[in-house]
């Protein structure tokens, strides 16, 4: 069937790009006295970091003054010499936060506000903290260790992407939410096969709040290596998909490529509800 691609479609600005950086023995400028700067100084120590005065050389730093004139006159050197500054109570000053961090070594997962509300993140922190298991990390690291293996189990990419995906989805023998054993492990690399590529998969979508999509949709979202979608699906809901998956906008009542490439595709269509 004829289709038209017109433009890629659907990217939802961040405010801050989250990033993971490796502090250990870096120097990482510290400011200020109290509870605040001794907080910062033991997040800092445990990463690993160097802590050193303002006047040494540094990429990163962190202001944590009282004094709103003296805090403000340490920010201005410090950006002037080119310093990326995390200023303690005022977001706006801030080049870079410091997140909630929830700790599965070596799985790392950080819940950032942007500076809106530090008590949030904790809260979304200590909710996350009852759901994921401590072997969670243990999980992490099996995978890693198996890494040529399961290159050997499933050579191609394709294959291989859709095999860690069946297992680790939910129910599946590596379901990241349960409790991780060595013997799992073992069973998914004896599987017969890796799933089958679903070929085209065609949705309405009745809503414009992504919190509304099924199970299903929300699933099929993160697995999708291509998105074909119509003008008035929302951004928000195209953003739940995979990074690196395709969005391509189709119009003047085109249909998207029968059949299509290799891999799962899905066609979005937009349903405004009554």
């Amino acid at each position: 069937m004829p289709y038209c691609v017109l433009r890629q479609q659907g990217t939802v600005t961040l405010h801050s790009l989250p990033l993971f950086v490796r502090l250990h023995d870096r120097p990482v400028i510290l400011i200020g006295i109290g509870d605040a700067a001794d907080a910062k100084r033991r997040l800092l120590e445990r990463a690993g970091a160097r802590i050193v005065g303002e006047s040494a050389q540094a990429a990163l730093a962190i202001v944590a003054i009282d004094d709103e004139a003296e805090a403000a006159a340490a920010i201005a050197r410090l950006k002037a010499r080119g310093v990326l500054v995390n200023a303690v109570d005022r977001p706006a000053d801030c080049d870079f936060t410091l997140p909630a961090i929830l700790d599965r070594d070596p799985v790392l997962i950080a819940i950032g506000t942007g500076g809106a509300s530090a008590g949030l993140a904790k809260a979304l922190r200590q909710r996350l903290e009852t759901l994921l298991p401590q072997s969670l990390g243990d999980l992490a690291i099996a995978l890693r260790d198996a890494r040529n293996a399961i290159r050997h189990r499933w050579p191609d990419a394709a294959d291989r992407r859709r095999a860690i995906d069946s297992a680790l989805d939910e129910g599946g023998l590596l379901d990241p939410l349960r409790r991780f054993n060595r013997p799992s492990l073992r069973a998914w690399l004896g599987a017969a096969a890796a799933p089958p590529p679903e070929g085209l998969r065609s949705f309405l979508i009745h809503t414009d709040n992504p919190d509304a999509l099924t199970i299903e949709q929300a699933r099929l979202l993160g697995q999708a290596d291509r998105i074909y979608h119509t003008e008035t699906i929302n951004p928000a809901i195209l953003a739940r998909a995979r990074a690196d998956a395709a969005r391509i906008l189709i119009v003047d009542g085109s249909e998207p490529p029968d059949p299509p490439p290799p891999g799962l595709s899905l066609y979005l269509v937009g349903v405004v509800p009554l």
